[in-house]
């Protein structure tokens, strides 16, 4: 049995800068990054959009300097997969800790295309606020009947020439006020009763959809990008029955703190972010937990 003042669970933006916070402040923490090293950030290419770099920076890169700089400051980083509870590492290592901070993060749903996941990355995406820019005055194409699919092809009609929704049927789920802001928009087409057999492509990136009428008739669009908005799951399962989460399974945490529902327990980045799903919100998410676990520490004079 090891035991450590703090252990940090997910290597991704939340749980490395949760990392660097501890690490300064002393508490020499362990961190496992899981299955995914880097996060979610890391399915898609060059970040433009994080602080810092003028020129964007590549995913990978960004998330190996995050990981870089914990580990020069203290931090230990190790691989591995979490089984509650206590917390035990591919089912073989048992791990005790004065505090947990869970940064496991969230994953896009997908349509569970191979096609789809051939072009992820090179056209297909599951975030237009972090990708977006890429298809300046070009045509995109958006998934989903919510008011996130809306969000996202409201926001994406601000940089591509056209943008159209596919929605699997002829009504939206979305509020009154979002489908009126589509429907009123010039660029946008929405495409009803229709759902996506393939992404098509050349090799190197998405040139068009094939989409499934109701009515089973087939036809293509030509499209440059294709987006994903049909939902996030949380990777919270692992601690639902340890913690409260809200319907959709994100951690709830106390006010603008990353307290969870049970004592010395810490929740930071998309895990417990319903709403924002950004590289640097989820990181300033993991500088909050760190100064949480610090004063929490102190406070229990551990």
């Amino acid at each position: 049995m090891e035991h450590t003042r703090c252990l940090i669970l997910g290597g991704g933006p939340a749980g490395f800068t949760a990392a660097i916070y501890a690490a300064r402040a002393g508490l020499s923490p362990v961190l496992y990054e899981g299955i995914q090293p880097g996060g979610q950030l890391t399915t898609t290419t060059l970040v433009e959009n994080y602080p810092g770099f003028t020129d964007g920076v590549d995913a990978n890169q960004l998330m190996d300097a995050m990981r870089g700089q914990a580990v020069r400051l203290g931090a230990d980083i190790r691989r591995g997969s979490v089984r509650p509870m206590k917390i035990t590492i591919d089912a073989e290592k048992e791990i005790s800790a004065d505090t947990l901070v869970i940064a496991t993060g969230a994953a896009a749903k997908y349509l569970g295309l191979p096609s789809e996941e051939k072009y992820k990355g090179s056209g297909v995406s599951a975030c237009a606020t972090c990708d977006g820019f890429f298809f300046r005055k070009r045509t995109v194409a958006v998934v989903g009947g919510g008011d996130t699919a809306c969000e996202e092809a409201l926001y994406l009609s601000t940089l591509a020439s056209k943008v159209y929704m596919i929605v699997r049927r002829d009504v939206f789920r979305a509020s009154k006020a979002m489908q009126d802001k589509v429907l009123s928009n010039p660029k946008i087409e929405v495409l009803w009763n229709c759902n996506t057999k393939e992404v098509l492509g050349d090799g190197f990136g998405v040139t068009g959809v094939r989409l499934l009428r109701k009515d089973g008739t087939e036809f293509d669009i030509a499209v440059d990008g294709f987006f994903l908005a049909i939902g996030h799951h949380p990777n919270s399962e692992l601690f639902s029955a340890y913690l409260e989460t809200d319907p959709m399974g994100y951690i709830v945490t106390d006010g603008v703190s990353s307290r969870t529902s049970a004592e010395g327990v810490f929740a930071a980045g998309d895990v417990q972010d319903p709403v924002y799903r950004q590289a640097v919100t989820a990181a300033a998410s993991g500088c909050i937990a760190a100064r949480d676990v610090e004063k929490y520490l102190i406070e229990k004079g551990l």
